[in-house]
């Protein structure tokens, strides 16, 4: 890991008052090396190395509660997950972008310069969370 990034990723862990760990390090590590959000599978798949499956759900689930990660909704009963980049904070996310899943490659991308659209709810109604997954083929796939 360049020195740089391993510089960024012990900077975030402080930041949210975390211990800086080689599970969270290397957790970190593979969410910025990789094009799009995660599934709790990949991590074992895309590091070659074996985690702890609990270890990597109480990892995601930290991050996700520190906000240095958000959940993107899916059709199946999967979740992944992805770094957020805007202000979030410890249990309070900002993440307002749509995500697009490919249906070709299976891949899901934040799409961090597309903004969910406005949502008029009728009276009497109080909106928390958006969530916008939008399907197709990727450019890559294309």
């Amino acid at each position: 890991m360049p020195a740089k990034q391993k510089e960024i990723i012990v900077h975030l862990l402080r930041s949210s008052n975390l211990s800086v760990t080689d599970t969270r390090v290397k957790i970190l590590e593979l969410f910025f090396k990789s094009n799009g959000a995660l599934e709790h599978a990949d991590f074992e798949k895309l590091s070659g190395k074996s985690f702890d499956r609990v270890t990597i759900y109480r990892t995601l689930q930290t991050f996700l509660d520190k906000g240095i990660v958000h959940k993107i909704p899916t059709t199946d009963t999967s979740v992944r997950y992805a770094i957020c980049k805007s202000d979030c904070r410890e249990h309070e996310h900002h993440d307002h972008h749509v995500h697009f899943r490919c249906e070709e490659c299976g891949s899901t991308q934040c799409l961090d310069e597309t903004d969910v659209p406005a949502i008029a709810l009728p009276q009497g109604y109080a909106m928390h969370n958006v969530e916008v997954v939008v399907s197709g083929v990727c450019k890559s796939c294309q």
